[in-house]
This record gives C-alpha cells, structure tokens and sequence, in this order.
C-alpha cells in the first residue's frame, strides 16, 4: 500500500519541478545566443561600424551599422533567437545594392551585448532604445524610407515597435501569430499559463497603420507558413498586407532563395515616405 500512494507522490513531484523549471529557467528555451570575446572584429567592410546602445548602469547593447554614401532610408532589423550579429550580419552586399542603410543589435547577452533577457517589457525598452540610437528622425535619414524588420523571433518585436514609431513599411520575415501558438504546437503538454513571453505578433498586426510585407517559406519546419497566413488574415485594413511564398524554403535556408531576395527588393521598391 505505501507504495502505491508513493508512485503517484513521486510523479506529481517529478511534474512540479518540471514546471517550476520552465517557468524560472524559460529563457534558456527560447533565447539561444552565442557570446563573442570584446576584441572580436568584423569583416563586414569599412562601411560597418560598431556602435553601442547604453542601458542601465553596466549594461550596453551592441550594434551593427551599415552607413552608405547616400542612402535612400533606413532598415532597423531585429534577429532571430540564435546566434549573434556575426551570422545575422552576413549579406552586407544586398544592402548596398538596395542602397540602404542597417541597423542591426544583439539582444542582452548575445554577441558583445552585455546582460542577459529577463522579460518582454525588458526586450521591448532595449528594443525602443535602440530605435533612439539609430535616429532615423534624425537629418541623416531625412526624407528617406524608415523599414522595421523583424526576423522569426524578432517579428513580435517589430510589429510592436512599429505600432508606436509608424514606419514606412514593416517588414515581417518568418514571423509567428504569438509564442503561445507557437508553443501549442511544438510542445502541447506545457499549460499556457507558464508562458511569460506572450510575444503577441497578431496583436500588433491587427493594430498596424504601416504598410505590411510577410515573407514566408513554404516549408519552413519551426515555424508553419500558417502562421504569416493567419497574420495577413487578421491584419489592420490600413497595412494593406500582402504575404510573399518563397517555394522550396524552410527556416534557416530562407535567405539562399532568390525569390526571398527579390520580394524584399520589390517591397523596399514600394515603400514610400
């Protein structure tokens, strides 16, 4: 008898430390970055420069900057949840030729980026402040286009900054209608309510006054192409949204596509200020 009543105390035991894990210990989850050494150096080109967005007392987030001759706007782009900027940063060449300038920054703890996530309202207020940084209200960018792009991860985090900064165009790469979704999917024995990171894309895009490019691979096996379908469904009249199939392409093999290549070069073609 005290055996039987022990396997069922051991197995609800077993489960609460399992939850109690995802609940504390969720970043190491959803968050994959890779730290560089501060001596690291880029070989992007002489145009990249390394700038720094401070936070508070010891922490500083660092970015990338791509500043041409003469650019006609500005793409402010939020990566995805692995690495760092030394494999995010990789097509420089692409940006020229659109004649854009890149803001790109690594989130707490990736790259040369100091801290490490601890919320969304965390990521949001590093997210704004790095948007500050850049100024692209400022006389450099005057005039010119003003692009957020989100990347995977970084698509509830563009949408909502472009919710307050009003681009001129948002642009959403294999973005997801929100964390939970995407959990249900992946992992439909976690309760929802341990979620700490709602990361609401759907929200945002419902909400949006700037015109709404979503990129997709048909194939993609982390995130389903269901989900920019159902981000172009609930999106706001005024983003006259429009969702580009890259056939063939899956997550991490979107880029080498040239249709992938060639939808953000008609979308940042009809971007107007």
């Amino acid at each position: 008898m005290p055996l039987l009543w022990s396997l069922p105390l051991a197995a609800a035991a077993l489960a609460a430390v399992v939850l109690a894990l995802l609940w504390f210990a969720q970043e190491r989850l959803i968050f994959l970055p890779q730290r560089l050494p501060p001596d690291h150096r880029f070989a992007f080109g002489a145009d990249v420069h390394e700038t720094w967005v401070e936070r508070e007392a010891g922490v500083r987030l660092h970015a990338l900057h791509l500043r041409l001759p003469a650019p006609e706007g500005v793409v402010f782009y939020l990566h995805g949840n692995a690495g760092n900027l030394e494999g995010w940063f990789s097509n420089a060449e692409f940006w020229r030729r659109a004649n854009l300038d890149l803001f790109m920054v690594d989130y707490r703890g990736y790259g040369k980026s100091g801290g490490s996530v601890g919320s969304e309202a965390q990521l949001l207020e590093d997210v704004r402040a790095a948007w500050r940084a850049l100024q692209p209200d400022g006389p450099r960018y005057a005039g010119g286009k003003r692009i957020v792009f989100g990347r995977s991860l970084g698509s509830a985090l563009a949408a909502q900054l472009a919710l307050e900064v009003k681009p001129d165009l948002v642009v959403l790469v294999s973005p997801y209608e929100s964390l939970e979704a995407l959990a249900a999917e992946h992992y439909a024995w976690v309760p929802r309510a341990l979620l700490r990171y709602p990361l609401r894309t759907d929200a945002a895009v419902a909400r949006l006054a700037s015109p709404l490019v979503l990129v997709h691979g048909d194939r993609d096996e982390v995130i389903g192409i269901h989900h920019s379908e159902r981000l172009l469904a609930g999106a706001a009249p005024a983003a006259r949204a429009r969702l580009v199939r890259v056939r063939g392409a899956g997550h991490n093999d979107l880029q080498l596509f040239p249709e992938y290549l060639q939808g953000l070069r008609e979308a940042f073609a009809t971007a107007v200020r």
